[in-house]
């Protein structure tokens, strides 16, 4: 056999068996690895959750009582969802500081339909109406974002000034005091005696965890969040899967936004949802989520968000001002992206 021949003949089998075993092997490990510290993310989570747990039934009075399980459950309710929909933009590499308007004008509309349309039609368009705006809201985020090239920063600070700003023009400016049970059971309704709107949460929760790891659109998100142009060319639709995103951060928001004014049986546009934006950031930071895209963690956002709240409860029961609270949530956040820089 010449030298020339010996060139041109392909490689043997063996070798290209011994190739692709490689790569399935380095795809495997890096996969077990992707796993492992997730694992690990989460169990850090779970530790200090467990560590303040522990800390108040030893120094706060009267942190066992079901009182107080119940209060801390459902002021934990909106950070929660409103935090779903954050982990889904974050993990496309955006966020979206607007949820707080969102909240406002669909906490702003409610009232207005069933208190002015009599019987059930008014409490049923109260539920769909007030959430298709704040969708509506999301689906002018994402078109900036996706159509227009707008930074996500930029272009959700457009509705976070301008959106409570609608809400007040709706409302003209007036606070919107209500009684309607009907409606009011969202927030205040239980079921077996746990609190519906606790319910509602874990269900979301369920939910969303099933679709980011399960669903086609979970897998193209992660994707689009880790190398938008690599997914682009490989055929995924990520100015689809960023505006779906974006509507969906928005709807959840809204829906919050009716669970906060049926639980105050009011409605101001003023409040309702103010600064429900660092707390979602943070509830996603800390729950292991990379503010950089590509994860999407909705379990530890409930944890993260359950953090939170715990440290919000712990220092109000010591006596230190809630306004405190917020820059340990500040602090929390750096804390939780040094972490985040530090693993990768």
């Amino acid at each position: 056999m010449t030298l020339k021949s010996l060139r041109n003949e392909p490689a043997p089998p063996v070798a290209a068996s011994a190739v692709s075993s490689a790569a399935s092997a380095s795809a495997s490990s890096s996969e077990a690895v992707a796993k492992k510290r997730h694992r690990i993310t989460i169990q850090r989570e779970v530790i200090v959750l467990l560590a303040m747990l522990i800390f108040n039934l030893l120094f706060t009075p009267h942190f066992w009582s079901l009182q107080t399980f119940n209060v801390n459950m459902t002021q934990v309710v909106t950070i929660v969802i409103v935090g779903i929909g954050m982990t889904l933009v974050v993990a496309t590499g955006g966020i979206d500081l607007s949820v707080g308007a969102s909240m406002a004008i669909s906490g702003a509309l409610a009232p207005m339909l069933f208190m002015n349309i009599p019987g059930p039609g008014g409490i049923a368009l109260a539920f769909v109406l007030p959430v298709i705006a704040a969708a509506a809201c999301g689906v002018f985020n994402g078109l900036l974002v996706t159509r227009l090239s707008v930074q996500p920063i930029v272009a959700t600070l457009v509705l976070f000034i301008a959106g409570r700003g609608i809400a007040q023009v709706v409302t003209d400016g007036s606070l919107q005091a209500f009684d309607n049970p009907t409606f009011q059971w969202i927030a205040l309704g239980k079921v077996a005696g746990v609190p519906f709107q606790v319910l509602l949460m874990l269900a979301l929760v369920g939910l969303f965890v099933w679709v980011v790891r399960k669903t086609l659109f979970g897998q193209y998100l992660l994707i689009t969040g880790g190398n938008e142009k690599a997914a682009y060319l490989c055929g995924v639709p990520t100015h689809r899967v960023k505006l779906i995103a974006y509507t969906i951060c928005a709807a959840l928001a809204g829906l919050a936004g009716l669970i906060s004014i049926s639980v105050n049986s009011s409605s101001d546009a003023n409040v309702v949802g103010l600064g429900i934006e660092l707390d979602a950031i943070a509830a996603v930071a800390v729950g292991g989520t990379a503010l950089t895209g590509g994860k999407a963690y909705i379990g530890g956002t409930l944890i993260g968000a359950l953090i939170i709240q715990l440290l919000r409860y712990t220092l109000l029961a010591h006596g230190i001002p809630d306004a405190a609270a917020l820059v340990v949530k500040a602090g929390i956040i750096v804390a939780a992206v040094y972490v985040q820089r530090r693993q990768r």
